[in-house]
């Protein structure tokens, strides 16, 4: 399984929100879903891609180091000297040649292709910075996506001792989302809607996947620690209806820890860099007072919620 490749698109050291301890966060490509507030746009692509960032861009200083880099004639500069890109072609393009004449790294290829062992290599260095509680937080995208691959990096995890999580949508074939679960320590597990048709209509898929694969490791023997997390975001899964719907859930499979993150457009401008509009530019937002109200639902039927970044480990 050596010759196993897993295509990723950012790797975090030192993280501390994203389960116990000090982790390495791993960004896997690739997702089923297509969240129209997604936070990570990048991570849509299953080839190598472009972003492109104007605000580190140096044409200000009269930079045209990419003028000449792409081959089919995508980046053009006007009289001012300020760059464009015709999207058509680089969404088309699989070089990405532009990218290694940026200094400034504005021009960014998404997607590094590592091998197990490349990336065994890399959290062996950051181990020692974990601490006893720390690890290595499996996101993305949708790890589960490349499950093969994964598969094989968490049994070398297993081996080498180390602490491992992940952050999933939950949407694979039950077989496989167990299999990887059997090797998982810690996992935040999104619960977007509890209506079907709603989940449909936020994330492009069905959430009967996800539900009945929460059930299932509910009644496994899996012995990991399980939160429940919701994206909240105002008009879409913000009702006093939806969070009931999860509180039923949650006691019909004997869960009791849900973590709200309120919504953010902190992803927005990665949208902008893949040259798309992002449809939750102007709304979506979350007061307060109303997470702390959804919170205190939950408490109420004794389920422990925790909001934003607030879960223990």
């Amino acid at each position: 399984m050596d010759d196993l490749t897993g295509m990723i698109f950012d790797i975090q050291s030192y993280s501390v929100h994203d389960g116990p301890g000090c982790r390495t966060n791993v960004f896997f490509v690739g997702c089923p879903l297509r969240c129209r507030w997604c936070a990570n746009p990048e991570s849509w692509g299953r080839k190598k891609h472009l972003m492109f960032s104007e605000r580190s861009c140096k044409w200000d200083q009269g930079c045209r180091a990419c003028e000449n880099a792409c081959p089919a004639g995508s980046i053009k500069f006007d009289e001012a000297g300020k760059p464009s890109l015709n999207w058509v072609i680089c969404n088309e393009c699989e070089t990405i040649e532009c990218s290694k004449s940026c200094a400034a790294n504005s021009l960014k290829q998404c997607v590094r292709f590592l091998t197990v062992e490349d990336l065994i290599h890399i959290l062996l260095r950051d181990f020692a910075n974990w601490g006893s509680d720390g690890g290595v937080t499996f996101s993305g995208g949708e790890p589960l996506l490349q499950h093969e691959y994964l598969l094989e990096v968490l049994k070398r995890c297993h081996e080498l001792q180390m602490h491992t999580a992940i952050e999933t949508c939950g949407f694979a074939k039950q077989e496989i989302f167990l299999s990887i679960m059997r090797y998982v320590n810690f996992a935040f597990i999104d619960v977007k809607n509890m209506d079907d048709e709603k989940h449909r209509w936020g994330t492009g898929v069905s959430n009967e996947p996800i539900l009945s694969n929460i059930s299932a490791l509910a009644q496994s023997r899996w012995e990991g620690r399980l939160v429940l997390r919701q994206p909240t975001i105002h008009g879409y899964n913000d009702s006093t209806e939806n969070a009931l719907k999860v509180i039923d859930f949650m006691n019909e499979n004997n869960l009791y820890e849900i973590n709200l993150l309120k919504f953010h457009r902190m992803g927005g401008t990665k949208w902008e860099q893949l040259g798309t509009p992002y449809e939750y530019a102007d709304h979506g937002d979350m007061t307060d007072e109303r997470m702390k109200e959804l919170q205190e639902l939950y408490l109420q039927n004794d389920i422990a919620c925790y909001i934003g970044e607030d879960t223990p480990f």
